[in-house]
């Protein structure tokens, strides 16, 4: 059983209590379990993946410098959205200290907006490879990359900074128990007695900018991947050109589907009981399943695998 306070409306919180997923008892445990070992899949995999484009020179190319960059996100990102389900069930204790609970949602924020950045760069990448072949060394040169993914993170972080503070100076609220698994945006403004118009206008901006303008440059990148696809005369050709894009748009794809079930809708469609167990899967099992699908659609990272193996097994 959850121990909040429902206070009417106040001001000077000190503490939130994470309602988590569910209080069954039973489903509580299965829900451990299931964070655990996605948990640990997400961290082995894509240790693995950076590993073996550390170690492996045929992997040291633009692309794999973005994943890596990718893997190294899903490994923080897992680490501080999932921390607090572990934590909670191993010692029972579902508060949060009001100021930790806005670095949670910064980061979580952050890191979300770090992920779709990436995946755009690497839209970029891509488009690029297929589309402009003979300048691609010239284009994406390991300067160029560098500066690219810098420019990820730096975004990343500062866009994401007014949404914080304007939350952070959010004073009135109606109870202390926030109905989800961590200090969730959305979950906070329910609780809140405040004037929230300027958060959501902030927000609007921020998603509209950190969001939908990425989406749209993937979209026109895919678009002009396509028509030189099919300019290609050999089917063998084509058909190799489109492999090299399938396993970034099977990632753009379960990434922003997830996305846009959690925060394209109405308000009035927003159900938190629901939406916690979406909010599940975008953090846990999507970049659980990132090295795997990189793993199982690229050639040259199963090509490193084996040699891997090969070499483990000789020493």
């Amino acid at each position: 059983m959850t121990h909040g306070t429902d206070f009417g409306n106040v001001t000077g919180i000190t503490f939130f209590v994470l309602a988590g997923v569910s209080d069954v008892p039973k489903v509580r445990l299965a829900i451990f379990l299931f964070v655990l070992i996605t948990y640990v899949m997400t961290v082995g995999g894509n240790v693995t993946i950076m590993s073996l484009i550390l170690l492996d020179h045929a992997l040291h190319t633009p692309m794999y410098f973005f994943l890596s960059n990718l893997s190294c996100l899903d490994i923080i990102y897992t680490s501080i959205t999932l921390h607090r389900i572990l934590f909670s069930f191993v010692s029972g204790d579902k508060n949060i200290v009001f100021s930790d609970c806005m670095v949670n949602l910064y980061c979580f924020m952050s890191l979300s907006g770090i992920e779709v950045l990436i995946l755009t760069v690497m839209s970029y990448d891509r488009y690029v490879a297929i589309c402009n072949p003979l300048h691609y060394q010239m284009v994406m040169s390991r300067r160029v990359c560098i500066m690219l993914s810098a420019l990820c993170w730096i975004f990343g972080f500062l866009e994401m900074s007014p949404v914080t503070y304007i939350s952070y100076r959010l004073s009135c609220y109606t109870s202390n128990v926030i109905n989800h698994f961590l200090c969730d945006l959305m979950a906070i403004m329910k609780l809140s007695c405040s004037d929230t118009s300027l958060l959501e206008m902030t927000l609007l901006i921020v998603v509209a900018e950190g969001g939908l303008i990425p989406f749209l440059l993937i979209i026109i990148s895919y678009i002009n991947i396509i028509c030189a696809i099919l300019k290609i005369s050999s089917a063998t050709g084509s058909c190799k050109a489109f492999y090299t894009c399938s396993s970034h748009l099977t990632v753009v794809f379960l990434y922003f589907v997830t996305a846009c079930c959690l925060y394209l809708k109405p308000p009035s469609m927003i159900n938190l009981d629901s939406d916690k167990f979406i909010s599940l899967v975008y953090t846990a099992v999507v970049p659980m399943l990132n090295p795997f699908i990189y793993s199982l659609k690229n050639k040259e990272v199963k090509v490193a695998l084996s040699h891997l193996f090969k070499h483990n097994i000789a020493l």
